[in-house]
C-alpha cells in the first residue's frame, strides 16, 4: 500500500448531483470545496482558509451560489391552505412581497424543514428550501386532502450577495431603488429587461440579498455584471461561512436539528402559533409538547483548547458525569479566541453560565460553558 499515488476525491456530477447556472464561473474562479444540497452541488470554498473568508465577509461583499436552495413551487385555488397546514407559523397576515422563515413539521412536530417562504401572490408561493424532499411531503398532503393546487420545482437559481456592501454592489447592477428594499422583503427588479424577485434576506448577519434567478439562460450575464460592478468593492466569490453562521447562531438543516426535533427544541416557538386558531399538521403534537415543556434545546457552547476538528458527527457533552447532550456545529473562532459550538442540550443544565466539558472528535476532552445565542451577543470581543 506504501507506493498507491493518493490524490484527492473528486465529485462526479450527473443528473444526481446537477451543476449549477452559475458553475462555468465558479470553476473558474479556482472552488476547492463542494457539498450537495438538495442534490445540487453547492461552493464551499475558493482556496482560502475559512478564517480569510469570515473577514472579507464581515468587510466586503461576496458572491454565492445558492441554487441549491430548490423553490417548491405551489399555486392554485388551495395554495394558502396546503402552505399552512404545513406549518405552524400563522399565515394569514401574510402579505404579497413578504418573506416569512418558517419551520414545517409532520404530523408528530419533527421538523422537516424551515424554508424562506415567498409570497408571490394570494395563490402562489415559493418555499426557500433546505435539504430535504419536501415537494413530496406537498404532493402527498395534497393527494390526500384533494386540494386543488399545483406543486412543481421551477427553474430557479438562487444567487446570494452577502456582505456590508451588499446595498452598494447591487445598486451598481439593479439601480438606487434595490436599497428601499426592507428586510425580509422582496421586489421584481430588472434585470436585462427581465423583472427578477430580488429578497433582502441571507444566510448571514452581514446582510444581503438573494436574487431569485428564474432563467437559466441568464446565469452567466448576471454572474458577470455582478462580478464586474463590484471590482472596486473588493468582491470575491465565496459561500455560507461557518464562523460566521455558528456567531451569527443561524441554524442548518441536517445538522443542528433534523426531523427527531421539534421547533421548541430549536428556539424557533416565536415562529409557531400555539393555540387553536389555525389548522396545522402537527398541532395536537406541538401543543403537547409545549404543555409539556421542551425536553432539550440548542443552544450556544463556548469551550476551551486548541483549535477544535470539523464537526462531522455529533460530539458529546457532559455535566455531572454524565451525557446532557451533543454539539452539532463547531469551530475556532478568532474574535473570541475560543471554540464556538451550538449544541442540543437537555433541560436543566441549557442555563447561561452551565459548566460543561466537550468530548471531541480528537480525542480531547474541552472545558466550556453555555452561552446564549447568537454569539454576537454575548461579547463586542474583535480579537484580530
Amino acid at each position: 500500500m506504501d507506493d498507491v499515488v493518493k490524490t484527492a476525491p473528486r465529485l462526479t456530477v450527473s443528473r444526481r448531483q446537477r451543476s449549477t447556472t452559475y458553475t462555468p464561473r465558479i470553476e473558474s474562479l479556482g472552488v476547492s470545496d463542494y457539498s450537495i444540497v438538495n442534490r445540487t452541488i453547492l461552493p464551499k470554498g475558493f482556496g482560502r482558509s475559512v478564517e480569510d473568508d469570515y473577514w472579507h465577509l464581515r468587510e466586503h461583499v461576496q458572491l454565492w451560489d445558492v441554487s441549491c436552495q430548490r423553490q417548491v413551487e405551489i399555486k392554485g385555488k388551495d395554495a394558502t391552505r396546503l402552505v399552512q397546514m404545513m406549518t405552524p407559523r400563522d399565515l394569514r397576515d401574510a402579505m404579497v412581497g413578504q418573506c416569512l422563515y418558517a419551520p414545517l413539521i409532520d404530523q408528530n412536530a419533527g421538523m422537516i424543514n424551515d424554508p424562506i417562504i415567498l409570497k408571490l401572490s394570494e395563490d402562489h408561493f415559493w418555499l426557500s428550501i433546505a435539504d430535504a424532499d419536501v415537494s413530496l411531503w406537498a404532493e402527498g398532503l395534497a393527494t390526500g386532502f384533494g386540494l386543488d393546487v399545483e406543486i412543481d420545482e421551477p427553474d430557479v437559481s438562487p444567487l446570494a450577495v452577502q456582505g456590508p456592501k451588499s446595498d452598494d454592489l447591487m445598486a451598481k447592477v439593479f439601480g438606487e431603488a434595490v436599497r428601499k428594499i426592507r428586510f425580509f422583503r422582496f421586489e421584481k427588479l430588472n434585470f436585462n429587461g427581465h423583472p427578477l424577485v430580488v429578497a433582502r434576506s441571507g444566510y448571514s448577519k452581514q446582510g444581503g440579498f438573494e436574487i431569485y434567478l428564474d432563467d437559466s439562460s441568464l446565469g452567466l450575464d448576471l454572474w458577470d455584471a455582478l462580478w464586474h460592478a463590484g471590482a472596486e468593492l473588493n468582491v470575491q466569490a465565496g459561500s455560507p461561512n461557518l464562523i460566521e453562521r455558528i456567531e451569527g447562531g443561524l441554524l442548518s438543516y441536517g445538522n443542528d436539528m433534523t426531523r427527531d426535533n421539534n421547533p421548541l427544541e430549536c428556539g424557533l416557538e416565536r415562529y409557531c402559533q400555539l393555540d387553536d386558531s389555525i389548522d396545522y399538521i402537527g398541532k395536537d403534537a406541538l401543543l403537547q409538547i409545549k404543555k409539556q415543556g421542551p425536553g432539550r434545546q440548542i443552544r450556544g457552547i463556548l469551550f476551551d483548547g486548541e483549535r477544535c476538528p470539523p464537526c462531522a458527527t455529533p460530539w458529546p457533552i457532559l455535566a455531572d458525569d454524565k451525557i446532557i447532550g451533543q454539539i452539532t456545529s463547531a469551530i475556532w473562532s478568532l474574535r473570541f479566541k475560543s471554540n464556538v459550538a451550538l449544541g442540543m442540550v437537555e433541560r436543566g443544565y441549557w442555563n447561561t453560565g452551565q459548566q460543561v466539558s466537550v468530548q471531541s472528535s480528537d480525542g480531547l476532552t474541552r472545558n466550556g460553558s453555555v452561552v446564549s445565542l447568537p454569539f454576537c451577543e454575548v461579547t463586542s470581543l474583535d480579537a484580530r
